[in-house]
């Protein structure tokens, strides 16, 4: 079995090889990325003792794909996760850029795909659900989080957001492009009949990330704090309460792998994985659970006013991904914390570089 994957230096993308290898010793593992993510190249070495070698490409340039040997599976991990990207907020990439890298790539890859037979895993994300309809469920406030109350919407429950829930505009410029790579997956691999998997991630967040903001709010508290920082509560009165699930790429590579031995299996070809109600913290939990690993004294400040695309509460719905194929994260949250900030703490002086400090 071959497995290309792109995006592979970045680290879900790495840390997705290490799982897969470990899960299925005999598999052929192949990668590209275009080392445009300040940091991904500290992954090479990681990556060489895997005894992968990745190809240097773009997933936006046709004949960097065309060049790549045929696989059996792509895995496409290739993207610009920010949510801010392409509104000239964060400054990070332009709204062409954006594009580029997470709709036309997808595109080129659907092309390597009905050329060699391959089938597709799409790793897409929660950011694909509207923002309206997620800034209109009824929260309640308690002295740490905000927590569901009231009628729910539907595709909403006491386990969070399913697949089912609102994708209406708005849900950003990056959710744009990563639902529009959706739909046209989905048609692709109707129209020429290869296998496709499309799994929307809420954050994912591990050791080994370099803990910039725009890779999820987990890992950027964890590495702020191993620097000494404060991180601001941004948004929602500025307290701190609004709520994220987090799971690790290694936990995301345990369902790949069963998607990738069971290609012909009856499921849904959409699903999510994310850490689900046993895995969601507010900021504040966050907050506490990195001040406690690190003995810091000081508590953030708050900004009151909410950036825009920003929401309250956010929680995957993992349980057509546990009925179909017997997926659920593995562990227990203050376990995935703990397991961030004991690398951040290891690895201080490459945070400085990769942050620019």
């Amino acid at each position: 079995m071959r497995v290309l994957i792109t995006g592979i230096c970045g680290y879900v993308g790495s840390r997705v090889a290490s799982g897969l290898r470990r899960s299925m010793p005999g598999l052929k593992l192949y990668g590209m990325d275009n080392l445009s993510r300040r940091g991904s190249e500290s992954n090479i070495p990681f990556l060489a003792r895997l005894g992968v070698k990745p190809a240097h490409g773009d997933v936006r340039l046709r004949e960097d794909i065309d060049a790549l040997p045929a696989a059996d599976w792509v895995i496409d991990c290739a993207a610009n996760p920010s949510v801010l990207a392409g509104t000239g907020v964060d400054g990070c990439a332009t709204s062409e850029q954006l594009v580029g890298s997470n709709l036309t790539g997808t595109l080129n890859l659907l092309e390597y795909c009905k050329k060699h037979r391959s089938g597709l895993i799409l790793l897409s994300t929660s950011r694909v659900y509207s923002v309206n309809a997620l800034n209109s469920l009824k929260l309640r406030e308690t002295s740490t989080r905000f927590e569901p109350a009231g009628r729910y919407p539907e595709g909403f429950s006491a386990r969070g957001v399913s697949e089912a829930f609102s994708t209406a505009s708005p849900v950003s410029l990056y959710g744009a492009t990563k639902l529009s790579s959706e739909i046209m997956a989905l048609e692709y691999a109707d129209a020429f009949g290869f296998p496709i998997r499309i799994n929307r991630a809420g954050v994912i967040g591990g050791p080994g990330q370099f803990g910039k903001a725009d890779q999820g709010i987990f890992s950027f508290w964890a590495c702020a704090r191993a620097l000494g920082a404060a991180p601001k509560f941004i948004g929602f009165g500025g307290k701190g309460k609004q709520v994220r699930d987090c799971v690790s790429a290694e936990e995301v590579a345990e369902l790949l792998a069963e998607q990738i031995r069971r290609p012909g299996k009856k499921a849904p070809r959409t699903i999510n994985i994310g850490g689900g109600p046993l895995g969601a913290l507010s900021l504040r939990e966050l907050d506490d659970l990195c001040r406690d690993f690190f003995g810091a004294k000081d508590r953030p400040r708050g900004e009151a006013a909410t950036r825009p695309y920003d929401v309250p509460y956010y929680v995957s719905d993992t349980r057509l991904a546990e009925a179909h194929w017997g997926w659920k994260p593995s562990l227990k949250r203050e376990e995935r914390i703990a397991a961030i900030c004991r690398w951040a703490a290891d690895n201080r002086d490459s945070i400085r570089k990769w942050w620019g400090l």
